[in-house]
C-alpha cells in the first residue's frame, strides 16, 4: 500500500504536537484552495470542471479532518484503531461524534465520494447559473449541483471546520 504525501511526512515527525501542527496546516492549506475556487475562479471561469475541482478540494480537506478527529478519538480512548478505509472512518466518526453538522457533514463527504463514479451533465457553462446534474447509476437518484448549492455546502462546511477546531481544544 502506497502512503499518502501527508502519511510519509506524518510518520517522519517526531512528536505528536508537530503532527497536530501539519495536519492543521494542510486542513487549512486545503480550505484556502477551495475558497479560491468559489469566490474567484467559478466566479470567471463558470464551468463544470471547476465545480469538480472544487468538490474535490472539499472531499480531500474532510479527509484530513477526519484524520484529525479520528486521532483524537484514539488519545481518548474512544477507539482502538483508526481504520484505513473511507467508509469506515465515515462511520466511526458517526458513531463517536453524534453531533447533527457531523451527520450532515458525513451525509456530504459520502457523496462527494460517489461523484466520481456518477454520470456528469453540464448545463448554462459559461453563464451565471452554471450546474452540473451528476445522476448515480446504481438508483438513478439525480442531484443538481448549482450555485445555490455550493454556498449551502460551503457553509455547512465553514461550521464544521469551526467544529472540528473546537473539538480539538477539548470540547
Amino acid at each position: 500500500m502506497k502512503l499518502s504525501r501527508t502519511e510519509t511526512f506524518l510518520i517522519k515527525l517526531q512528536t505528536p504536537k508537530e503532527a497536530h501542527f501539519f495536519m492543521w496546516h494542510e486542513i487549512e492549506q486545503e480550505k484556502r484552495i477551495a475558497e479560491h475556487l468559489f469566490y474567484v475562479s467559478l466566479k470567471y471561469a463558470k464551468t463544470a470542471d471547476v465545480i469538480l475541482n472544487l468538490i474535490s478540494r472539499w472531499e480531500s480537506m474532510l479527509d484530513k479532518c477526519m484524520e484529525l478527529m479520528l486521532r483524537k478519538a484514539k488519545k481518548k480512548r474512544e477507539i482502538k484503531d483508526i481504520p484505513i478505509a473511507p467508509k469506515a472512518r465515515e462511520l466511526i466518526i458517526r458513531e463517536v461524534y453524534g453531533d447533527e453538522i457531523i451527520q450532515k457533514t458525513m451525509d456530504l463527504y459520502a457523496l462527494f465520494r460517489k461523484i466520481p463514479e456518477m454520470e456528469k451533465i453540464r448545463e448554462h457553462e459559461f453563464r451565471k447559473n452554471v450546474a452540473l446534474r451528476v445522476i448515480n447509476p446504481v438508483n438513478n437518484k439525480e442531484v443538481e449541483i448549482s450555485m445555490d448549492k455550493l454556498k449551502e455546502w460551503n457553509a455547512l462546511l465553514e461550521n464544521f471546520i469551526t467544529y472540528v477546531r473546537h473539538i480539538e481544544k477539548g470540547k
